[in-house]
């Protein structure tokens, strides 16, 4: 039976990256793959882009409350890919979740686990309820320490309110990854 994977890591920790080279490794090998991306994320438009440059046009730009089964093609894919996983509903993780086991299609998600504000991310929390397999990404914060945690800067200033979802590089708005540590020195 297929499994659920659910890989999430702080930012820069190279989700992007490792989503990328799983398509690339099931196109060359001749499989059809389905690359989803939530609309919600506008950073790239309708590609998945890694901060090291490389990118892919995705199949499925997919709204909050839309159906993942409605937007499969006729055929069925070797595998489905999420990017930006943390964005997907609850529900749509549901349905991932039951393609898995339904219909026996692998389904890969890649996302953060937790906000700037260290809450979860509907999607996330849903994720890490039902996955088959999870595996945290790695990245270190500037201390030298392993990152998890993300804080949101603004005109390069760290914020701790606002809204759970601003897109990196609009209004200012930028991300870094921290150790719990330097999370809690900034905040206070």
């Amino acid at each position: 039976m297929s499994k659920l994977y659910f890989r999430y890591g702080a930012m820069n920790s190279g989700k992007t990256a490792a989503l990328l080279q799983v398509a690339h490794n099931y196109e060359e090998k001749g499989m059809t793959i389905v690359v989803i991306k939530p609309s919600i994320d506008t950073k790239g438009d309708n590609k998945v882009t890694s901060r090291l440059g490389i990118e892919r046009q995705v199949d499925v730009l997919l709204a909050p409350g839309e159906g993942i089964m409605e937007h499969m093609i006729s055929q069925k894919p070797n595998a489905i890919i999420v990017d930006e996983a943390q964005f997907l509903t609850p529900d749509q993780v549901d349905e991932l979740y039951a393609i898995t086991k339904m219909y026996n299609v692998p389904v890969l998600t890649y996302g953060l686990r937790c906000d700037f504000q260290m809450k979860g991310f509907p999607g996330a929390t849903r994720l890490l309820e039902l996955a088959d397999d999870i595996e945290e990404l790695k990245t270190i914060c500037r201390c030298g320490k392993k990152a998890t945690q993300n804080i949101r800067l603004i005109n390069g200033e760290p914020t701790f309110s606002g809204s759970q979802i601003a897109i990196d590089g609009t209004e200012n708005i930028t991300y870094d990854s921290v150790c719990g540590e330097c999370y809690l020195k900034l905040r206070r």
